[in-house]
């Protein structure tokens, strides 16, 4: 018989609901879980569900039924939506791990989407350490910083991190948050509540690396407990030390995989221009003109993925004119298409995970950042690491084919711009790798939990 399973610990993972919150906290998961810790991933019951084939090493555990108490696109919106979150997700993951605590495994720390912060008190009430994980930027994060202090009506603790030339965030059109008080929008108040309580945390963690924010880094370390643990991609594209991890598990929409596949094999090395804006993102109808004809007078083949509800704002005939040089899809495997070596420019909206794997695969970007954390990531993008190029907004603030088109070939043809792409490429899968900063991290974490 095989013998039972041994952990050095069990360690519990609470996720906010999207895509971009939930893949990389799944992935941090499997990478616990591949350093011998039982490792518990609670979420919404309609997550829970998908990502159930995920990784046979990490349990899956809903706390929250979507489907019955209603998600987020239910009556009352996105705010009502985060009320019945937090009332009824904060009583079954306090039921959930006071379950755990006559197991052989009771749960030694508390693993928290910072956009939950009411997780951090249910860990103080069972004395065991909860650490917040950041899903942006640790320069996204310093630059809300500010506005945290301006709602409370308090001085900043120290001066505010300076990114200069770095625009003011787009606000998103969401769902109700409540009226427009004061200052801030609602938006960025909701965001802004991912430092309540914050300081009694027991590490602030990023998936990012140090070598990639190590100024920033080195600025919030005065405040908080910093680790960066990223970044988070499947183990096979960096240093494959997680057995069968080739993905993240979890999309919204379904990929076109073999399709898409086929279509790269067909293209030249470096020939071809990779346009997404994720799972939320999305251009309004004349913006979408205007990259259909950058596109269309492009030297170079395409592969655009456009979303079924964007569908409707593709130009007249688009596809049957270009379907000699271009593939429309409704979904890709964005891993595999950045891994594979007919991928010449990414041109994205610079949404953290997007990001960080251009970063990781060595794509050149074309930044087109849509709204909030996305300007930052942008700007880092070009100012910073010299990985891509932002288009300019006209007076209308559209940005024109003609500069999308300069800043494309831009990319494609920039040896200095590859040069850093590349040079970055390297940097993150070292910080992965067996001794690297991120890996030393993580093992610093876990020795410090199973010392509990």
């Amino acid at each position: 018989m095989e013998g039972k399973k041994t952990y050095k610990a069990h360690v519990m993972v609470l996720a906010y609901h999207g895509q971009g919150h939930i893949n990389p906290m799944v992935q941090f998961s499997k990478r616990l879980a591949s350093k011998g810790m039982k490792v518990t991933v609670s979420a919404m019951l309609s997550t829970t569900k998908a990502m159930k084939s995920a990784s046979s090493a990490v349990i899956f555990e809903s706390i929250y039924d979507d489907t019955t108490e209603g998600g987020v696109a239910a009556q009352g919106g996105f705010k009502a939506f985060l009320e019945r979150f937090e009332a009824s997700g904060s009583q079954n993951l306090t039921e959930l791990i006071k379950k755990q605590e006559i197991s052989e495994y009771p749960v030694k720390c508390l693993v928290y989407d910072a956009n939950l912060p009411w997780a951090l008190a249910i860990a103080k009430d069972f004395a065991i350490p909860g650490a917040a994980f950041f899903t942006q930027s640790c320069a996204a994060i310093a630059s809300y910083y500010p506005m945290h202090y301006e709602i409370l009506e308090k001085p900043l603790p120290l001066p505010a991190f300076s990114m200069p030339g770095l625009p003011p965030p787009k606000i998103p059109n969401l769902m109700s948050l409540g009226a427009v008080t004061g200052k801030h929008s609602p938006i960025i108040k909701q965001i802004c509540k991912q430092f309540d309580d914050i300081e009694n945390a027991e590490w602030i963690l990023f998936n990012s690396f140090d070598k990639l924010e190590e100024e920033v880094v080195k600025w919030m370390s005065n405040l908080w407990t910093v680790r960066n643990i990223g970044p988070t991609v499947p183990s096979v594209y960096l240093d494959n030390r997680v057995e069968n991890d080739y993905d993240y598990g979890f999309n919204m929409y379904k990929p076109s995989t073999e399709a898409c596949m086929q279509w790269l094999n067909t293209r030249e090395t470096g020939s071809v221009i990779y346009v997404s804006f994720g799972s939320a993102a999305s251009l309004n109808a004349d913006q979408m003109a205007e990259m259909g004809e950058a596109l269309k007078q492009s030297t170079k083949s395409f592969l655009w993925v456009v979303k079924p509800t964007e569908q409707s704002k593709l130009p007249a005939n688009f596809v049957e004119e270009t379907s000699e040089k271009g593939l429309v899809i409704t979904w890709c495997p964005q891993l595999e298409v950045l891994a594979h070596k007919a991928v010449g420019c990414f041109v994205s909206h610079c949404g953290w995970n997007s990001t960080v794997e251009a970063i990781s695969f060595g794509v050149p970007v074309v930044a087109m950042p849509q709204f909030l954390d996305q300007m930052t990531n942008a700007y880092l993008v070009e100012r910073v690491w010299g990985v891509g190029i932002q288009p300019k907004e006209n007076e209308q603030n559209k940005t024109t084919a003609e500069e999308i088109g300069r800043c494309i070939n831009e990319v494609m043809n920039g040896e200095e711009i590859r040069k850093k792409a590349i040079q970055w490429k390297s940097l993150a899968k070292e910080a992965i790798d067996e001794n690297g900063s991120s890996d030393i991290h993580i093992d610093e974490i876990i020795s410090r939990i199973v010392a509990l």
